[in-house]
């Protein structure tokens, strides 16, 4: 169940990545598991650096169905993804840096491979700095029931740890609650800034 402070967290890191134009132009969206079938949503169309716990949407995780008629974000179905794939998932993020977005152009593999940072250790379960860190990239689509079914097939043979990019698009990624899904997303923003400024020096 959500707690009071869970939001409040919540609400607390979307003006934080506000402030750190990760969302410009009421881009990206947020979530937590409310219960075992609901999650509360940012609504479309928010300021995410000015989100009060008003503008969170309860969304029924097995249908992407918002109760009260309001408009939940256009990608309720990557959250809904990620609670149904994962049950101990309890936060979601989805932002739109430049680093995310340059990377996910420029990679032209199913994956970016993170390793030799000091700084995989902020994700979960990463304890050397010589392990390799998969981030699957995918296709952007319009189409957001189609690109859900694409990401969920590709699960089945590449497990999703910690997140994912979307070419052109941006970074979602997820934590068991908001504290860890919003160190993941603070330590994977900073490896995607390595690796931009490593490719580039390196020509």
């Amino acid at each position: 169940m959500t707690t009071p402070s869970q939001l409040e967290q919540l609400v607390a890191a979307c003006h934080w990545i506000g402030q750190k134009g990760w969302s410009p132009a009421t881009g990206g969206n947020m979530s937590i598991r409310q219960d075992e079938t609901h999650c509360l949503l940012s609504e479309s169309g928010k300021d995410k650096g000015s989100l009060t716990r008003d503008d969170f949407i309860p969304v029924v995780i097995a249908s992407n169905h918002a109760p009260s008629g309001r408009q939940p974000s256009a990608e309720t179905g990557l959250h809904t993804l990620i609670y149904r794939l994962f049950p101990e998932a309890g936060a979601v993020l989805h932002i739109h840096t430049v680093n995310a977005t340059v990377l996910s152009r420029i990679e032209k593999g199913a994956a970016l491979a993170l390793s030799g940072y000091e700084m995989q250790k902020t994700l979960r379960g990463q304890t050397s700095h010589e392990a390799t860190v998969l981030i699957p990239v995918f296709d952007n689509d319009q189409n957001i029931a189609r690109l859900v079914t694409e990401i969920e097939d590709s699960a089945r043979h590449q497990p999703l740890k910690y997140g994912f990019l979307l070419r052109g698009h941006g970074l979602t990624c997820w934590g068991r609650d908001v504290a860890e899904a919003r160190r993941q997303l603070e330590g994977l923003e900073f490896l995607f800034e390595c690796e931009v400024q490593r490719r580039l020096l390196e020509g």
